[in-house]
């Protein structure tokens, strides 16, 4: 049968087993908006690219299959690499389309050209451009399978106008599949000998590739050895955080005890991640290229052995198939260590309490989030993009189920209302909770529309403090006093959440939030709580006076 570029493609993605996308149309990939109007996939219009690539990571960071986006040429593709980037360093699966101009007036720098390969090149795992429409089939499969294997990530498909509404006659391909690569008998032995001669053993878990299964056979094996875990940074809904194994995340403003379990830890199990620089304390955790700690690394792709740590143990699996190998594995005798991970245990719960946390001014943060861990399902999806903020999530609330947590560890801001928007248009049953930033909300602040369009109930937390409060509290301790480009003036919020068509309240005091919340949760709406918090109120345990003494005590 004879089919236009946009007809095959969008057959492709039906056949690879897309049934939501998100886009800003436009005039380059006309065709495809037209083949798409017949075809069985949730289009999701978006306000702006950058939004609509954090909704399809989002996506494809929940459910481990390609999130889709299409863009038009030049400024939309420009505008989508905050997601694209988002996706690299998060290893999330992303197919990233992106109308190009025909192919008659390539490399004539035509309205709105640009060279994707150029663009891109640095934070996507592979940029095509399909000049062939009868190539379509096999460069899409190539796509997904490229999204997907090894170290997941970002792909780019550029798609000359032209090509689009030219006609071919080929045959689709066949469905995708993903590849786990399992660990064999001989590395499990290994695994298992160190585990019996070890004496201070620790667990860190990261990076993609898992599942809600293999997250719960992992526990297995954890429970069965009376492992202490931890997770790396934003990756906390990979273990419960009720389990007695658990220790805490390595995240920023880690726990001080946890991170001095690690540095004594004689044995560090690294499971799908590749402890960079956050997680690894500014690479100060673990010695680069030669641990002190005996390092069993197992992760998905072969490039990333070697790469920054010399690990005593190499295990190329995925998460997945690991997990569910060693969840069969038991201990010879009762591990030795036991104490030891109910004291990280211990520890965690007295990090993590919320109630003895007292910040100035009138709202208190840890009444806030006693509150939310009170009234809030445990699968309620939490998003966040980056900022101070950003702590009282990551730090006070419990993470118990997978697929539950959507944060990037890029550090992108603006994320956590997209990702918010993108979650609820895939899970519609499950309670979504957006905390912002007053600057790290007005970055994507207009998808507020897109929810209100689309009737996503979401909850953003929006916590205002006049300022762009992470730079500032880093001006304080590098530039005492000098306070430069980094305070805001904000709009009213609520004002902000109505006008759209949303539900908004003013949140001032304690008292004021649990009252306001239930009205934002049984209005219906996508709602926003303006929560104003005093500016002094930096991190759950410093000030930003008491931060610029100590900078101003230790110059002199």
């Amino acid at each position: 049968m004879t089919r236009t570029g946009g007809q095959i493609l969008v057959d492709q993605l039906v056949l690879h087993g897309v049934q939501q996308l998100f886009c800003v149309p436009g005039e380059s990939f006309l065709a495809v908006l037209d083949a798409l109007h017949d075809a069985p996939i949730a289009v999701t219009v978006c306000r702006q690219e950058g939004g609509a690539a954090m909704m399809a990571e989002a996506q494809g960071k929940l459910t481990g299959q390609p999130g889709v986006c299409f863009v038009t040429r030049g400024p939309g593709a420009t505008n989508a690499a905050a997601g694209v980037h988002i996706a690299h360093q998060d290893a999330t699966p992303l197919l990233l389309f992106v109308g190009q101009v025909a192919r008659g007036a390539l490399g004539r720098e035509a309205f709105q050209e640009l060279d994707y390969s150029a663009v891109f090149g640095s934070m996507a795992k592979w940029v095509v451009q399909v000049d062939d429409p009868a190539r379509l089939p096999e460069l899409v499969s190539r796509a997904f399978h490229a999204a997907t294997s090894d170290r997941p990530g970002p792909v780019v498909i550029a798609l000359p106008e032209d090509m689009l509404t030219e006609a071919a006659t080929v045959a689709d391909a066949l469905p995708y599949a993903v590849t786990e690569t399992h660990p064999g008998p001989a590395p499990l032995a290994e695994l298992q000998q160190r585990l019996a001669a070890a004496q201070r053993p620790v667990v860190v878990l990261g990076g993609s590739r898992w599942s809600e299964l293999a997250v719960q056979q992992f526990r297995a094996f954890a429970e069965a050895f009376a492992l202490p875990v931890f997770c790396s940074f934003r990756r906390q809904m990979l273990f419960d955080h009720t389990h007695r194994c658990y220790g805490g995340d390595l995240g920023l403003g880690a726990n001080p005890r946890l991170l001095a379990r690690i540095r004594n830890a004689d044995m560090v199990l690294l499971v799908g991640g590749r402890l960079s620089e956050v997680p690894s304390q500014g690479y100060t955790l673990l010695a680069i290229p030669t641990p002190q700690q005996s390092l069993v690394h197992v992760v998905a792709d072969a490039a990333e052995f070697g790469k920054l740590y010399r690990a005593a143990q190499s295990i190329h699996a995925t998460p997945q198939a690991f997990a569910e190998a060693v969840s069969a594995l038991r201990p010879a005798t009762l591990p030795a260590w036991q104490v030891e991970t109910e004291a990280a245990h211990a520890d965690y719960l007295r990090w993590s309490d919320p109630a003895p946390i007292h910040i100035p001014g009138p709202l208190q943060m840890g009444a806030v989030m006693q509150h939310l861990r009170e009234v809030l399902p445990a699968d309620t999806i939490f998003c966040n993009g980056a900022g101070n903020f950003a702590t009282w999530v990551h730090r006070f609330w419990p993470f118990t189920t997978y697929a539950s947590q959507l944060a990037p560890t890029s550090g992108s801001m603006g994320y956590g209302l997209p990702a918010g928007v993108g979650s609820k248009r895939l899970w519609p049953q499950r309670e979504v909770v957006v905390f912002a930033g007053d600057g790290d909300f007005l970055m994507h602040g207009q998808e507020f529309a897109t929810a209100v369009q689309y009737g996503l109930p979401i909850l953003v937390v929006l916590l205002d403090n006049a300022m762009l409060g992470t730079i500032r509290m880093h001006q304080e301790r590098h530039y005492p006093g000098r306070v430069s480009a980094t305070a805001l003036h904000n709009p009213d919020f609520c004002a902000y959440a109505q006008a759209f068509g949303g539900h908004g309240e003013r949140v001032v005091a304690t008292a004021e939030f649990a009252p306001a919340l239930a009205r934002a949760r049984a209005s219906g709406k996508p709602a926003i709580l303006h929560c104003l918090l005093d500016p002094e109120a930096i991190t759950p345990s410093s000030t930003l006076e008491s931060i610029r003494t100590a900078a101003l005590a230790a110059a002199n």
